[in-house]
């Protein structure tokens, strides 16, 4: 078994590899080929474009299955303004109800990472730095955008003027306080979203930070925040099933009669 870590591996040969319950996270698989593969089970987690699969590929049956399930999913590609203000109600009253989720369960358990994941707060503090990140900074144009407790994600690295505390540990309230601002900006600049602003790029903010010194596509910006927030509440909701069935274990235990003693 080898661990690899930060790593360059592009243009790598693997023959007669046994890759048998190997993990691979914040991976780039651009234009990777496998042939002569064995696979009775494999789990892909990402944004993936073009999966062929023995010539086939199943990114729109993928697509289809997922709106199947999911029938708000193809609002979060809107083609007009108006299309930003139908979804975007949507993922806010999603989100009401996965926090009214969340706090059925003790506060602390909402701190804990399952299978190396974020935990439920860590992914509130990510929202919040997306949001000023997107929309506080890119789009609108705010040079200092972030709040102490913002949380970008690990890939990024440090860059100057970005907070990165990974020693932060907020309560539940004081990071819904900074959601519950970060949404309402959202629902603004939806609100007074054009067609004619949709067809505009953003001017550049020249002060350090994330994203890059450059101008972006309005819908670059705003579909950002629509992807983020739908695909790491669906995340929030995977982790929290964990949590809630750990809770339920803990509580068969406790309540079950104590063992006699065999000289009874």
């Amino acid at each position: 078994m080898v661990e690899l870590r930060h790593q360059d591996l592009s243009g790598s040969v693997f023959e007669d590899v046994d890759l048998s319950g190997a993990r691979f996270h914040n991976v780039q698989l651009r234009d990777v080929v496998i042939r002569g593969a064995w696979v009775p089970s494999l789990a892909v987690d990402g944004e993936v474009e073009e999966l062929l699969v023995n010539g086939i590929d199943v990114m729109p049956l993928w697509n289809a299955e997922l709106a199947r399930r999911h029938p708000e999913y193809p609002l979060l590609s809107p083609t007009d303004a108006e299309g930003y203000r139908t979804v975007w109600p949507v993922l806010e009253r999603q989100w009401a109800e996965t926090v009214e989720r969340a706090r059925a369960l003790p506060e602390e358990l909402l701190h804990e990472r399952v299978d190396g994941e974020w935990s439920f707060v860590e992914t509130l503090r990510h929202l919040v730095f997306a949001t000023d990140a997107w929309v506080r900074r890119a789009l609108l144009g705010d040079p200092a955008p972030y709040h102490p407790l913002d949380l970008p994600h690990d890939e990024m690295g440090d860059l100057e003027g970005v907070p990165r505390d990974l020693d932060a540990r907020p309560s539940l309230d004081e990071v819904l306080a900074l959601r519950a601002d970060r949404m309402a900006t959202v629902r603004d600049v939806v609100g007074s979203l054009t067609d004619e602003r949709l067809a505009e790029r953003t001017t550049p903010v020249e002060a350090p930070g994330y994203p890059e010194r450059e101008a972006f596509d309005v819908p670059r910006c705003l579909g950002a925040i629509l992807n983020e927030e739908w695909w790491h509440r669906r995340y929030a909701e995977r982790d929290l099933a964990v949590l809630e069935a750990t809770v339920a274990g803990m509580i068969a235990t406790a309540s079950m009669p104590p063992a006699r003693d065999s000289a009874e």
